[in-house]
């Protein structure tokens, strides 16, 4: 890259990404906590822009982790770090926050507001399992008090605003897991398809295998080893089935010790710094949206509108297509949402070639101009590792590495919170765009479109009298002993509106394990059961 930058562009100079393999009680002693990690990432993100830790820097702000508790985890690391951040912040939950940091920190620099931000995420919830599991005690920094709960305590600046992801009618059915959720969308997909379960499964297993192949190439990932379709397939003791139709090889893999850190700066701090011009690559447009917030509340579980809305403008704003970009990261918690980000982002083909086996995973990665693309960088969150919200940075980093290797191309990158709920994407090139960092957020064309109502329990107790209903949508949720114990099913009622089922008979659980029932009639009693 030549020629002159705009000094207020904001550029990635340094990536970084750790791993801490521990997995024996006696790696305890010598296991670091999440702060720590980030530490060691973000030492590794700027030894990646071949300079020294800055004494201090504008910003540090941390993706919100679950393992361990700080009163402010980016003040921690900057001590870590042996810097001063002139402002700590710290994000909501929610897997699309990554991708919403690098945006927000590309607006502020390009607003004059930043000059240098080091935006990091980790989790260590490998060590803290095996800690429970020895009943050991670990040797990180006491938990403290809530920030905002003593005296003069200023702690992180909440750098987002946020809100639950479950509705008070979901809490009360016990629907609030995504381990519940994502399958009801894989029993949508395979029936609008029209595919039977087994046909179905079968191409869930070959896209996993595929992701799989990538993060056994990821010297980054947590499981480098290369799994094949029959072995996600197969249900074993180390592979349950845990919500149907999902063995434990097709969940987002949490427990894993792993962080990663972006440096991102203004042009003009990067020429200071003094970090060399291939190093650089510039986040050239982003977007933020979510769907209907509540997932009781979408018009359907097959289809994810505000994907195809934010992914297009995202695109619109770096002026590119999606058959323009060569990379692509689609958040990948689970494969309905690999599917649903797919079809919306008009990939079809790519997905098509996944799930049939025949994609570039198993060999040379294509590009926008040469043949199948991948739908990971890193091989998702089964196989490269899940680190609760903070797997797109993971992303955004491998994004960055590999862009440096292909300058002319485009990256996208797709980060998903909740319940395929917010959205973030991230466009990213070797190259600035001669218009600066571009960014919306079109919320306003989403919530225009069509929502469904939900009945109360008594309410489509009436209305699904005698089979009236139908089940649009189902799991069955697993106990670790491989027994079925709790069927939820989303019912849509004569009216349109739609009400939740559920049932822990056994019989009916094992039942619904077999054939299809996406179609089937529903009764349901007052209480929200489903009854013959």
């Amino acid at each position: 890259m030549a020629g002159r930058v705009d000094p207020r562009t904001p550029v990635i100079v340094g990536v970084g990404q750790h791993v801490q393999r521990t997995v024996r009680a006696e790696d305890l002693a010598a296991a670091r906590h999440p702060v720590g990690l980030m530490a060691e990432a973000a030492r590794g993100a700027f030894a990646d822009a071949g300079v020294a830790v800055p004494a201090r820097v504008d910003a540090i702000h941390v993706v919100r982790m679950l393992s361990w508790q700080y009163a402010d985890p980016a003040a921690s690391l900057a001590a870590d770090l042996g810097t001063e951040a002139r402002v700590t912040g710290i994000t909501p939950h929610g897997g699309n926050m990554a991708q919403r940091l690098v945006s927000h920190a590309a607006l502020a620099i390009s607003r004059g507001e930043l000059d240098v931000a080091v935006l990091a995420g980790g989790e260590a919830s490998q060590s803290r399992h095996l800690a429970r599991r020895a009943g050991a005690t670990l040797p990180w920094p006491a938990a403290p008090e809530r920030a905002d709960a003593r005296e003069g305590a200023e702690g992180p600046a909440r750098i987002f605003d946020d809100r639950p992801m479950s509705s008070e009618e979901e809490i009360a059915r016990g629907i609030v897991l995504p381990i519940q959720v994502y399958p009801m969308f894989e029993t949508a997909i395979r029936a609008r398809t029209g595919r039977t379960p087994a046909a179905h499964d079968a191409r869930v297993a070959a896209l996993w295998a595929g992701f799989s192949a990538v993060a056994a190439r990821n010297p980054w990932a947590w499981d480098r080893t290369a799994h094949g379709a029959a072995e996600i397939l197969a249900t074993a003791p180390g592979n349950r089935m845990v919500g149907l139709p999902y063995r434990r090889l097709m969940n987002s893999n949490d427990r894993v010790d792993m962080a990663a850190a972006v440096v991102v700066c203004s042009a003009a701090a990067a020429e200071r710094m003094g970090v060399a011009r291939d190093r650089w690559v510039f986040p050239v447009a982003g977007a933020d949206v979510h769907e209907h917030w509540w997932v009781s509340h979408r018009w359907s579980y097959d289809e994810l509108p505000a994907v195809r809305i934010g992914g297009a403008r995202a695109l619109e704003l770096a002026g590119c297509g999606i058959d323009d970009v060569a990379l692509l990261d689609l958040y990948s918690c689970f494969p309905s949402a690999v599917q649903l980000g797919a079809r919306a982002l008009g990939l079809d083909a790519e997905l098509e070639a996944a799930c049939a086996g025949t994609g570039a995973a198993g060999g040379a990665a294509g590009g926008a101009a040469g043949g199948t693309r991948e739908l990971t960088l890193t091989g998702g969150l089964s196989f490269a590792g899940g680190p609760w919200n903070d797997y797109p940075m993971h992303a955004i980093a491998t994004a960055v590495m590999r862009l440096r290797e292909r300058p002319g191309e485009r990256a996208l990158v797709w980060a998903n919170g909740g319940f395929a709920t917010k959205h973030s994407f991230g466009v990213y090139a070797g190259a600035p765009s001669p218009r600066g960092f571009a960014h919306d957020a079109p919320q306003d064309r989403v919530d225009a479109l069509p929502s469904r109502a939900l009945a109360s329990p008594p309410e489509a107790a009436g209305l699904a009298r005698g089979g009236a209903a139908t089940i649009e949508a189902y799991t069955v949720m697993h106990a670790r002993d491989g027994a079925p114990e709790l069927a939820i099913a989303a019912v849509r009622l004569p009216d349109g509106r739609r009400a939740w089922g559920t049932s822990r008979d056994g019989a009916r659980c094992r039942a619904m394990c077999e054939g299809e029932w996406v179609g089937r009639a529903a009764s349901l009693d007052a209480m929200g059961t489903l009854v013959d």
